[in-house]
């Protein structure tokens, strides 16, 4: 048996309480491991006179610390705003996620003529609300800390909302208080994870927490900017931004996002390349969406290396999205193209300047497979080492992404004949050890996703999150049938994004549409689309017996109801609908069609349909399962599988796209985690 991972915890309620739900966490994603939490004390536990003001970063992590780097415990969990930065040497950490309200609350009286506090930032909001109260130093416990308030010490306390909710004590909450008006510091409500540095174990623990760092190429003008990195800018938490960015990228931020500027103009840093590092790194760390946008493409003298090596070095995911450089902009822009029929063949791109005194160059051969052997043999001819690193990479960005490495006196020899598009990269930098790391809980693997177009993006972002690698190739497609006359209804119930889409696209006019009810968030996403909000949704299982349930609770027994559906999806939900409810029609609102195609390169494959799977046996033949991890959306899925003979993929408890690739993160993380 495992042993107990030990984990270490300060001994007050509110600390056993969130050590414990940091424990059912970890549990809910590793079933096979154990935890035994281990409580201590602290000085600030032992201390309750100092002023929490004036007192030592550590204060309330000393002793875990402590213990930690001395092998007594294996990690700790803490309230995450209580972790020092930086924290000493040898420990690393990460943050939970958590929903708990970070806002701070009064408690107490709301004319208050003595109030209780324990920061700057609260003296300040108390000092401009309640002027005339005197201000006293706040210590001790949770309890502690409201016995002085119901004992007349005190009027009123700030506190955190997240602290009494957790405690139960929500009740005593007089006041929420604007984050406008009381800015919430990083890390408020939050729970953090220490563990001594170089621990795999909570390495890959920490890989289902945190999201990849997103490095975006922003062209050299908004225009010149990806639509992928465009969309990882919608999505983005945190964004550090260079200099000479078009503004116009910045704007493409969600409103919350913060915005750092730490650009280098010649001769004027705004944060060393130490300092950029070192938030990127936080921020991950965090659990943030974190976004560095680079000018041009952040490949060429970007110093790129630099900050990925930064992430390598803590085993931090990124992914690299390429942006449009200046190159491009004043060639193919411009007319002044690098090559023209019967002029020039090749270019070479150099810079004024040198950095570190590196003077090797890369060469770049375009559609150079098929005179591969001839010109690795010209290079040698000409004096090159046999030695000098190669790399082939074949079909770039796309479906069949290979890349082939080799020396220059053996890379002829690798590189079989293919029909696929192949760029020759040959110097010092095409050697392997320079290839992107992946650190996410699915490390690279590549994810055939055979769902349908409707779903395709949020599984293929579900997929980048983890750090895998989605390989986009629908094994169906759904086809619109006829939409019934809507107006005899007084619900719909719609139990896809797919039948979203294929009613919605045939009505001018969304007005007159009846009351709705989804099965889940991919089918509200969906709506929210068309800017239509689900009238209900089920807030558990997300099956026929969750929408089951829901019908019961929100809809008459005297409704006339229209439940929409897949030619494939069959009718259990109707008929269980209508042993509670007089008039029940079902719809067929689309017809899957199998989808023809090659099979992509992948190590994994994702069925969320029993349609997707009967076109992958009848195109492929399930032999071809052999060897791939499986994973699916739902019971029916599995089901489907099992009749040829596949058992036991992987499935997650609800029947969404984001919580089927989660369960399979999980899966991965579980295979690699040891006692």
């Amino acid at each position: 048996m495992k042993q107990p991972i030990k984990t270490g915890t300060r001994s007050s309620r509110l600390a056993l309480i969130q050590a414990e739900r940091a424990v059912r966490l970890f549990q809910e994603h590793l079933p096979e491991s154990r935890w035994k939490l281990i409580p201590f004390s602290s000085p600030g536990d032992r201390d309750k006179t100092a002023d929490l003001i004036t007192a030592p970063d550590n204060f309330f992590t000393r002793d875990l610390d402590e213990a930690l780097l001395a092998g007594v415990i294996d990690c700790a969990v803490h309230s995450a705003k209580d972790v020092p930065d930086p924290l000493p040497d040898g420990i690393d950490w990460f943050w939970l996620p958590d929903s708990s309200d970070p806002r701070d609350v009064l408690v107490g009286s709301l004319t208050p003529r003595t109030v209780g506090v324990s920061s700057e930032r609260r003296i300040a909001y108390v000092k401009k609300r309640f002027p005339a109260a005197e201000i006293k130093p706040l210590r001790g416990t949770i309890e502690e800390r409201l016995a002085q308030l119901d004992d007349g010490t005190f009027d009123a306390l700030i506190m955190a909302a997240a602290a009494l909710q957790r405690l139960g004590l929500e009740d005593r909450i007089a006041e929420w208080i604007s984050p406008d008006d009381l800015p919430v510091p990083d890390g408020q409500g939050a729970l953090a994870l220490t563990f001594r540095a170089g621990d795999e174990r909570f390495i890959r623990l920490r890989s289902l927490f945190v999201r990849p760092v997103v490095f975006v190429g922003a062209g050299m003008n908004a225009g010149l900017c990806t639509q992928t990195g465009v969309a990882a800018l919608r999505r983005a938490d945190v964004c550090l931004y260079d200099a000479l960015l078009d503004d116009a990228l910045l704007a493409e931020l969600p409103a919350p996002a913060r915005k750092l500027f730490v650009g280098k103009r010649s001769g004027h840093h705004s944060s060393s390349q130490d300092e950029i590092c070192e938030l990127l790194a936080r921020f991950a760390r965090q659990g943030k969406r974190v976004v560095r946008l680079k000018g041009g493409d952040p490949g060429i003298y970007g110093r790129l290396a630099e900050e990925i090596d930064a992430l390598d070095a803590l085993q931090l995911p990124y992914r690299v999205i390429p942006g449009v450089s200046s190159l491009s902009a004043a060639t193919t822009g411009t007319g002044l193209l690098l090559t023209r029929r019967g002029i020039a063949d090749r270019f070479r791109v150099v810079t004024a300047k040198t950095a570190n005194g590196g003077s090797g160059e890369t060469v770049a051969v375009f559609m150079g497979i098929q005179s591969l052997e001839e010109t690795a043999a010209r290079l040698l001819a000409e004096g090159y080492s046999p030695n000098l690193p190669v790399s082939v990479v074949l079909d770039a960005g796309g479906l069949q992404q290979q890349i082939i490495s080799a020396p220059l006196s053996k890379i002829a020899a690798k590189v079989s004949p293919t029909d696929l598009p192949g760029l020759v990269l040959i110097g010092e930098t095409a050697d392997p050890k320079f290839f992107y790391r992946a650190h996410g809980a699915l490390r690279g693997k590549r994810v055939w996703l055979t769902c349908s177009r409707d779903v395709q993006q949020r599984a293929a972002q579900a997929v980048l999150d983890f750090g895998g690698v989605p390989v986009q190739q629908p094994l169906i497609e759904l086809v619109p049938e006829k939409v019934p006359d809507l107006g005899k209804y007084d619900w719909l119930i719609l139990t896809s994004p797919s039948a979203v889409r294929c009613l919605l696209a045939q009505l001018d006019d969304l007005r007159g549409l009846p009351k709705i009810l989804c099965c889940g968030e991919g089918t509200a996403a969906a709506l929210a689309k068309f800017r239509i909000q689900a009238d209900a949704m089920p807030s558990g299982e997300f099956n026929t017996e969750g929408v089951l349930r829901t019908a019961q609770e929100v809809i008459p027994e005297n409704a006339r109801i229209l439940r929409l559906r897949s030619d494939r999806a069959g009718e259990k939900l109707s008929t269980g609908l209508r042993k509670t409810f007089r008039c029940v029609d079902d719809a067929v609102i689309c017809r899957n069609r199998p989808v023809r195609c090659e099979m992509p390169r992948c190590d994994v494959i994702f069925f969320a349909s029993v349609s997707a799977v009967e076109s992958f046996a009848e195109q492929f033949g399930v032999e071809k399962l052999e060897g791939k991890e499986v994973v699916v959306i739902g019971a029916r899925d599995a089901e489907a599988l099992r009749r040829y003979g596949v058992s036991n993929p992987v499935a997650p408890r609800r029947a969404t796209v984001e919580d089927a690739v989660a369960a399979l993160a999980s899966h991965a993380v579980q295979k690699e985690f040891p006692a």
